[in-house]
């Protein structure tokens, strides 16, 4: 999806650990979200965001989920910085990619209200929107478009080198990155939206890998 031109030094230790816990970020997000999406009791995907999934007494577990997540995208971020020291992005890059795994840290910290009977006991219905719900729901919203300023980013970068793969793919996520939220499938839309941008994080800190 992306292909960086770098002169930084791959072969040191903690850079290829960065590398490694971002690669696996994507990864345990999906296995673990969808874990708990399956098999707690009364969990609706078309009804209930992945979010929700932070509330009740196993809620801690998908905020686990995403301060981890957040951090293994901070780690690509950190990585792309010593890495990529040359073109477009080398600077405005890392600070998205800071400020999109800052946003699901954040997001893991504050948690969803209870609602539309999830967890059990829940109000059947939607509740009006307490401090910490407005405060995750803004940390996740812009963490995406923060994700979506790097693909920006790295499209421009790879339409002045004419590479044209990665410049459509890093196009293509962005587009779907910045599509307005359905009002009857968003949950859906969300979690779609969640395992493209954890795609994104895998397959990039890959090709940083590889291409160094």
């Amino acid at each position: 999806m992306n292909t960086p031109t770098h002169t930084g030094q791959v072969n040191r230790p903690r850079t290829r650990t960065l590398l490694a816990a971002a690669a696996l970020a994507g990864p345990f997000f999906y296995v673990s979200s969808a874990t708990q999406a399956l098999t707690r009791p009364g969990f609706d995907i078309g009804v209930h965001p992945l979010s929700q999934l932070s509330t009740g007494t196993p809620g801690w577990i998908q905020q686990v989920t995403f301060v981890l997540a957040g951090l293994g995208v901070i780690a690509l971020a950190v990585a792309h910085r010593r890495l990529v020291t040359q073109g477009v992005g080398r600077r405005l890059v890392p600070i998205f990619l800071t400020v999109f795994g800052a946003g699901f840290v954040v997001a893991g910290l504050f948690t969803m209200d209870p609602q539309n009977s999830f967890p059990e006991g829940a109000p059947s219905g939607v509740v009006e929107m307490s401090w910490h719900s407005i405060v995750h729901t803004a940390a996740a919203a812009l963490s995406f478009v923060a994700l979506a300023g790097a693909c920006v980013t790295l499209l421009v970068r790879h339409v002045r080198a004419r590479d044209v793969r990665p410049a459509v793919g890093n196009g293509l996520v962005a587009l779907v990155l910045l599509l307005p939220t359905s009002p009857t499938e968003s949950s859906i839309q969300i979690a779609i939206t969640g395992l493209i941008a954890y795609t994104w994080v895998t397959v990039h800190a890959l090709v940083l890998r590889r291409s160094a």
